[in-house]
């Protein structure tokens, strides 16, 4: 065989051309594709930012819907539909979307199997958002927990405590305990005990605590105050003054009150003891 008749020209030619040919259609059709997952990614991100903003708006407007909820629920539509863009552009370039589906439900069973703790951070902060025992700026007491609402997040939630001091507490123990919710009622109730030696006029001390509570603006009519004999003990008696007051001045009406108490009682020579437990 001679060296024209390997080389065969003419057949390496046509060869080429057979090659440029397949090159050039697979090109035309991969740039097609690609063309529609450019566009399909930059629509969905466009339309999922929208949505996430209308839903927002919509919910916002809505009487007595948390902001919280709002702004959590948006963020869900906004990443379900990009998850869905995904798929759909791996469906462009014939990626069998079924497969990857599955795939992603079995790595998500062994990372939620691993993250139990996680998990039930995230339910416990959905039954919280949902239900709201809290809101933010309320004050609570769970456990030991206790401070003012700063921010109620998936998976913990932010208080100030009245000290000053952040505390990220855990959803999970937020929901699974008892929550005590000292402002979202207005009002609170408030006893002052004191102890008067026997021999001193108990009648007088209910008096004069009737007549500071009367004279408070803050304490409230309805339910009217109560200056009553609590205990009787060995050193004396305890006389309780029950007042309801709003949340905002419990603290600063029980502090001025005791103050006076204490300049009244001592003007009329009431002698004082310890009270009694009840």
């Amino acid at each position: 065989m001679d060296l024209e008749t390997q080389l065969d020209p003419q057949g390496a030619w046509i060869a080429v051309q057979a090659g440029v040919a397949q090159i050039s259609g697979l090109a035309v059709s991969y740039s097609f594709s690609v063309i529609g997952a450019v566009i399909l990614l930059i629509g969905g991100w466009l339309v999922a930012g929208l949505i996430e903003r209308s839903l927002f708006a919509t919910l916002s407007r809505v009487r007595g819907f948390d902001a919280t909820v709002s702004r959590f629920l948006s963020t869900v539509a906004r990443y379900a539909i990009l998850v869905m863009v995904i798929v759909m552009v791996l469906g462009q370039f014939g990626v069998q979307t079924a497969s990857i589906i599955a795939a992603i439900g079995a790595i998500g069973l062994a990372i939620g199997l691993a993250l139990q703790g996680t998990l039930q951070n995230i339910a416990a902060g959905l039954m919280l958002l949902f239900l709201r025992p809290f809101r933010i700026g309320e004050s609570i007491k769970v456990g030991a927990v206790e401070g003012d609402v700063e921010e109620i997040g998936l998976f913990a939630t932010r208080l100030r405590a009245a000290d000053g001091t952040y505390i990220l507490a855990p959803n999970s123990k937020l929901w699974n305990e008892p929550v005590y919710n000292t402002t979202r009622n207005r009002t609170r109730r408030n006893d002052i005990s004191v102890g008067v030696k026997h021999g001193s006029d108990a009648g007088l001390a209910q008096k004069l605590m009737m007549e500071l509570a009367a004279a408070d603006s803050r304490v409230r009519d309805n339910p009217s105050p109560v200056a009553y004999l609590a205990t009787l003990g060995d050193a004396g008696v305890t006389v309780t003054l029950r007042y309801w007051t709003s949340d905002k001045d419990f603290l600063r009406t029980k502090i001025e009150l005791i103050e006076r108490m204490k300049t009244r009682f001592d003007e009329r020579d009431l002698s004082f003891s310890a009270p009694q437990p009840a």
